[in-house]
């Protein structure tokens, strides 16, 4: 579960509608057709975003960032809390108030007649990864002015991330039946990519100048079970389909590579050499989601958490150096005070570098609304919540105040004259800590620079290039 927010909905829209050719024809000689695009959700749903622009752009469509006087409107929907459902629908309604022509795909385009149901003039719906519906809309909408094959684009593609590093979508969908998450549901089962298909993405974004791959997914540490582990040619050689092979492969590639995701299989341990090896960046995304082994089965989690904990201390001893970042969901229903005192005692044992937690809310059609339980109260919910962070805090702050004095390889996400900010092996953009670093000579984002640790708070650090 994430409620990573990567693109927000434009606000303060003007009140008025466009207008538009009867007859859906760019006019001859008129500028390219122009549309504006909302990108809300997780990094999944941010791949999604850029497959469909840089199909937009290679059939020469032009982006703009207002709905106002654009040809049509797409939003990309996410629906996997009623929280991330309201801004989806705010989302919709700002570019239904600027916009006669709204193209609503992403997760909560699977719902349609409740979209419909606020908004009955929307132009076309079309559910999550459903990139061709996506274009045939846009050509309903407003013709392309050209033949896609007759201009250039990046072999990469358009991304909406900054240059130096990319997400990698390695499969949609999910096997897993959480009693909270409607995933399945709205994306259907496992589909992994062929590992050849994945690689080649993956050389031709380190071609374009990508610094650092965040391999992503639903479920990244299933990747090619639905395949058999099926293998495919790449450089006149076989790979398999296996989330092992698949880390090696990329960590031959010589940039960061980052996992997301990873649900701990016991396969997951050899990738742990992988990480100690300087192959992969020392960095486990694991939704444990909670610690009580009752808690878990409610939640349809694997429930053993204190094999958990032995693992990580094998791992830990195989690869000193590894991250460990985890989301919890706290308040979900029928959990006790003994419950949330379980989840603090083993993140207390754990010890993991870097944590985030939701609290519990209930999303439609989610088969833990149907269990029985009694809810948490919202007080209690909000009063669990700020005791889990307080004590997460704690552990972030212990945990860096030890990296004071040492050197750290940064990636520059940002960059001044003589100050920049970036991050370490340990955290990923957007959801970890950042490292704010001083400089005698000019960084360009990008750089890959050493940094030695001088000062460290909750979450942050601060150092001098070395």
């Amino acid at each position: 579960m994430e409620m990573l927010w990567l693109a927000k909905a434009r606000a303060a829209w003007q009140s008025s509608r466009m207008t538009t050719n009867t007859m859906n024809k760019p006019i001859p000689g008129s500028a390219a057709p122009r549309i504006s695009f909302v990108s809300l959700g997780c990094p999944k749903a941010l791949v999604d975003s850029e497959r469909i622009i840089t199909q937009l752009r290679a059939e020469g469509y032009e982006l703009t960032k207002t709905h106002h006087g654009a040809d049509a409107v797409i939003v990309n929907t996410c629906g996997f809390l009623d929280s991330a459902k309201a801004e989806s629908l705010a989302a919709i309604g700002a570019a239904m108030s600027q916009n006669g022509k709204v193209i609503v795909t992403g997760c909560m385009g699977a719902e349609e007649t409740s979209i419909r149901a606020s908004f009955p003039e929307i132009f076309a719906i079309t559910g999550p990864q459903a990139y061709e519906s996506v274009m045939q809309a846009v050509h309903e909408a407003i013709a392309p002015p050209h033949d896609p094959y007759a201009d250039l684009l990046p072999a990469q593609g358009v991304k909406l991330t900054p240059r130096h590093y990319a997400y990698l979508k390695i499969s949609e969908g999910c096997n897993n039946r959480c009693s909270f998450c409607i995933i399945p549901r709205l994306r259907g089962n496992l589909v992994s990519r062929p590992v050849a298909e994945v690689l080649r993405e993956a050389e031709t974004l380190v071609a374009a100048g990508v610094k650092e791959l965040l391999v992503i997914s639903q479920d990244t540490s299933a990747y090619g079970l639905d395949l058999k582990y099926a293998e495919s040619s790449f450089h006149d050689r076989n790979v398999r389909a296996k989330f092992f092979d698949l880390a090696r492969e990329l960590g031959s590639l010589g940039v960061w590579v980052r996992l997301h995701y990873v649900y701990p299989y016991p396969h997951v341990d050899e990738v742990i050499e992988l990480m100690a090896a300087g192959k992969i960046l020392p960095y486990l995304d694991i939704p444990f989601q909670h610690a009580s082994p009752d808690v878990l089965r409610a939640m349809k989690r694997p429930g053993d958490q204190e094999k958990m904990l032995e693992r990580i201390r094998k791992w830990r001893l195989v690869c000193p150096d590894l991250a460990i970042r985890s989301t919890f969901i706290v308040g979900f229903p029928g959990e006790t005070e003994e419950d949330f005192k379980l989840l603090l005692d083993w993140l207390a044992e754990a010890k993991l570098d870097r944590v985030g937690a939701f609290k519990y809310e209930p999303v439609a059609g989610a088969p833990a609304n149907d269990l029985g339980l009694t809810p948490v109260p919202p007080e209690l919910q909000d009063s669990r919540y700020r005791r889990f962070m307080e004590q997460a805090q704690a552990i972030s702050a212990g945990k860096l105040k030890g990296k004071i004095g040492k050197r750290l390889s940064v990636i520059i996400d940002e960059a001044g004259p003589r100050t920049a900010i970036g991050r370490s092996k340990g955290d990923a953009p957007d959801i970890d800590g950042k490292v704010h670093i001083a400089s005698h000579r000019p960084l360009r984002i990008g750089d890959i620079v050493s940094v030695k640790v001088e000062r460290a708070d909750a979450y942050d650090l601060q150092g001098i290039v070395a």
